[in-house]
C-alpha cells in the first residue's frame, strides 16, 4: 500500500512539473511575423535655429544670375534670336525649336560661304600677275613694281626693264613697260605732258599731228587689250605688239 501511494505521488509531481514547463514555452503560430527591433538613439541636444536676412541684397550681381532674358544676353545670342524670329515670320514656323534649328543651319551655311569667298580672294590675289610680287615669288623679286616706274618715268631704264620681263616670259608686263617708254618719249619730244593721273584719251587729245595720233591710238589699243584685258599673250602675239611699239618709238626719237 505504501508502494502504490508513493507511485501516485511521483506521478502527481511529474504532472505538475510538465504543466509548469509547458506554460513557459510560447506558442508559435504559422502566420506569426517576427519584427527585429533595432536600437534607436535619440539626440536630445538643443538645436539653434539659423536666420538669414537681406539675401536679395547680398546675392546680387552677374555671378548670381542663373536665368537670363534675351535683352541681358550677349550680342551673338540676341542676333540668333532675331534671326530665329525672322525665319519664324518668313516661313510661318510655330515651333520655336524648329526655328532655332533652321537658324543654326543657316549660320553654318553662311560661315562656309564666307570661308570659301576668303579662300577664293586669297587664291586670286596670289595668282594675279600684278600682285605676285607682293607675295615674294623668287622669280619676281627683282621686278620693280609698276607703280614705282610710273612715278619715276623720266629716270627709268626701260630697256633693262623690258629685257628682264621678256626673260621671265612676262609679256604683259613687257607691253606695259613699252607703253610707259612711249609716254616718256612723247613727253621728251614735247608732244604730250606726262601725268600719272591722265588717261589714254587725255594724251590722245593733246597730240596735234594726225599721223602720231593714229599711231598712238593703235598702240594704246594694243596696250589696253593686253594689259587690262589680262589675256595670256604668247610669244608670237607679243612679237607683233613689240614691233608696233618699236616702230612708233623710232619715229618720235628726239
Amino acid at each position: 500500500m505504501n508502494r502504490i501511494l508513493r507511485i501516485h505521488i511521483v506521478l502527481l509531481l511529474f504532472g505538475f512539473y510538465c504543466n509548469a514547463f509547458n506554460a513557459d514555452i510560447p506558442v508559435i503560430h504559422a502566420n506569426t511575423t517576427f519584427i527585429e527591433q533595432d536600437s534607436l538613439q535619440i539626440d536630445t541636444s538643443y538645436i539653434k535655429p539659423l536666420r538669414f536676412e537681406n539675401l536679395d541684397d547680398k546675392y546680387t550681381g552677374e555671378d548670381y544670375i542663373y536665368e537670363r532674358s534675351v535683352e541681358s544676353s550677349g550680342w551673338w545670342t540676341r542676333f540668333k534670336q532675331w534671326l530665329s524670329d525672322f525665319f519664324r515670320d518668313l516661313f510661318s514656323i510655330k515651333n520655336k525649336g524648329q526655328a532655332l534649328d533652321l537658324t543654326d543651319i543657316a549660320i553654318k551655311i553662311a560661315g562656309v560661304i564666307i570661308f570659301l569667298l576668303v579662300v577664293y580672294f586669297i587664291f586670286k590675289a596670289v595668282m594675279n600677275d600684278e600682285g605676285s610680287w607682293v607675295f615674294g615669288k623668287s622669280s619676281d623679286k627683282n621686278i620693280i613694281p609698276v607703280t614705282d616706274v610710273e612715278n619715276n618715268i623720266r629716270t627709268s631704264n626701260f630697256k633693262s626693264l623690258i629685257a628682264f620681263a621678256e626673260k621671265q616670259k612676262d609679256f604683259r608686263l613687257a607691253v606695259r613697260y613699252y607703253y610707259l617708254w612711249l609716254l616718256k618719249s612723247l613727253t621728251e619730244s614735247e608732244i604730250i605732258e606726262y601725268d600719272v593721273e591722265k588717261t589714254n584719251s587725255d594724251y590722245h587729245s593733246e597730240i596735234t599731228s594726225e599721223s602720231i595720233k593714229n599711231e598712238f591710238a593703235y598702240t594704246s589699243y594694243l596696250y589696253n587689250y593686253i594689259w587690262y584685258g589680262e589675256f595670256n599673250v604668247n610669244e608670237a602675239q607679243f612679237s607683233r605688239a613689240k614691233q608696233a611699239f618699236i616702230n612708233f618709238l623710232n619715229s618720235i626719237k628726239v
